[in-house]
């Protein structure tokens, strides 16, 4: 045994014996073992696209709906822009209401705008049935996900209802620590509640609902603290940067913002399999394979049965196989 090899296998060692550091371990290698890092890169793309027409679409309908009530609008607006501390500001001064010129062309506008917003959600399902690890017959077909991604726009509906009326109770709590200490929590309980839904949204249904909640609680919290964070870059370090402003930085902070909390989502939802299918110690150095180690190699080999009368089966020996082996069992 190399020198590198046996310090390796002692920090393997240590962290298998460390249920915490076991955790994080396993749940960072589940990510990996997922091709996790192109799931988000997706996930950040189909939003990222989807950010405008959504915006365009809330403030059409909320013209629509709310009329001559600005101040309604403005409160509506800043609610929703606040979740992007960064560039929240330049989002306000680019993004304006489709004109009434022409009723019938306003509503298929409006019918294309939602339709092709629901492309986020559709990239959700995948990265969710990726994520669990489902075979095919398991995953929702075309009609069910069509069917879930008007269900996680409605999601991102009510979350707005909710963050508007938070909103204004947070700007009591900007003069009294009591009611901001409760404005934070109430804070945390709503992104903790929309991470729920999200993720029940957009997990097949064989997955049970209590299985959400762990990564629901730690995506939430997660948020919580990226949009204070956030607030806190613009409030000191952005004020007087002009950095943030025009074309490219409106771009660019969209696209970083949403790739990190897409990134902190996938994240949670890896937290969720991990615990439900008690995937951890996972081993840093092979061989041997721990338990959990041969459990998350089944599970990413029988994900790809296609069809019900598919079946795959998955084996260990305690020697790796040579070519004549494989090719024995592939005869078999």
């Amino acid at each position: 045994m190399n020198p590198i090899e046996r310090v390796a296998r002692r920090v393997d060692s240590f962290q298998q014996g460390h249920a915490p550091v076991a955790f994080l371990f396993a749940v960072t290698k589940k990510f990996g073992d997922d091709n996790a890092g192109t799931l988000v890169s997706n996930l950040a793309y189909s939003a990222f696209g989807a950010i405008f027409p959504l915006l365009l679409l809330l403030v059409t309908v909320l013209g629509l709906i709310l009329g001559n009530s600005s101040s309604a609008r403005r409160a509506v607006l800043h609610s929703t822009l606040s979740q992007f501390p960064v560039i929240g500001t330049e989002l306000t001064q680019n993004i304006h209401a489709l004109q009434r010129g022409s009723g019938a062309a306003l509503i298929v506008s409006l019918v294309m705008l939602l339709w092709g917003t629901t492309g986020v959600a559709q990239a959700g399902l995948f990265t969710m049935a990726q994520i669990w690890n489902l075979p095919g017959p398991e995953r929702p077909n075309y009609i069910k996900r069509v069917g879930r991604s008007f269900g996680f726009l409605g999601v991102l509906g009510l979350g707005l209802i909710v963050t508007t009326f938070a909103a204004g109770f947070g700007t009591f709590g900007r003069h009294n620590l009591a009611l901001g200490l409760v404005g934070e929590a109430a804070a945390v309980a709503i992104n903790i509640g929309q991470y729920f839904l999200a993720f029940r949204a957009l997990t097949p249904k064989s997955v049970p609902t209590h299985q959400l909640w762990p990564g629901a609680v730690i995506g939430g919290i997660g948020w919580t603290i990226l949009q204070a964070a956030g607030g806190y870059l613009i409030g000191h370090d952005l004020r007087n940067d002009s950095a943030v402003y025009g074309v490219f930085g409106l771009v660019l902070g969209l696209l970083a913002w949403i790739y990190i909390g897409v990134e902190l989502s996938v994240y949670a939802a890896e937290v969720n399999t991990v615990l439900a299918r008690r995937l951890w110690p996972r081993g840093l150095v092979q061989p041997p394979l721990t338990e959990a180690d041969q459990r998350s190699m089944a599970l990413q080999a029988t994900q790809n049965q296609r069809r019900p009368e598919q079946h795959v089966s998955v084996a260990f020996s305690e020697e790796p196989m040579t070519q004549d082996d494989f090719a024995r069992t592939t005869e078999e």
